[in-house]
């Protein structure tokens, strides 16, 4: 396991991505517990983007919990189908939303999130098991770079 992350200084994401991905595979590899691994990838990202707030939140019967972050405090559960992590959970692809005033019942945890990525986390057997939610304090941050290789990311679990 790495101790520290080589982070790129650089503004291109694809290169930030390309550089961050090979680490967080050695964060990761080797490790069964999913908590630890939530957590140690929601550390890489904030350390590599600095974005406002980025974790996860695991599927709990109907509703989705709040799981490893990192960022200020944050929704504790979301129902199926509401804001944007519970329509990911409920339609099970990713939405990238430019500006979340826009998005119908947007769920406000944090008044400082303009814009938001919100991912499906499926198991091995394809079960959604979770979502990766990472919020900007700007807006029209997200884009299909972010996309693609986040949906990387998250294959890794």
């Amino acid at each position: 396991m790495a101790e520290e992350l080589l982070i790129l200084s650089t503004t291109d994401k694809r290169q930030q991505y390309e550089s961050l991905i090979p680490q967080i595979k050695g964060l990761i590899s080797g490790e069964p517990n999913l908590i630890a691994n939530l957590a140690n990838v929601s550390a890489a990202l904030k350390a590599a983007f600095g974005h406002l707030w980025i974790g996860f939140y695991l599927v709990e019967g109907d509703e989705l919990v709040l799981g490893p972050f990192q960022g200020p405090i944050a929704c504790t559960r979301i129902k199926k189908g509401k804001g944007v992590c519970g329509a990911v959970f409920e339609q099970g692809k990713t939405i990238i939303v430019p500006d979340v005033d826009a998005f119908p019942g947007h769920i406000a945890c944090s008044s400082d999130s303009k814009s938001e990525i919100v991912l499906p986390v499926r198991s091995a057997s394809g079960e959604l098991v979770g979502v990766l939610d990472i919020d900007s304090s700007a807006l029209d941050t997200f884009d299909e770079v972010d996309q693609e290789y986040l949906e990387k990311i998250v294959d890794l679990f």
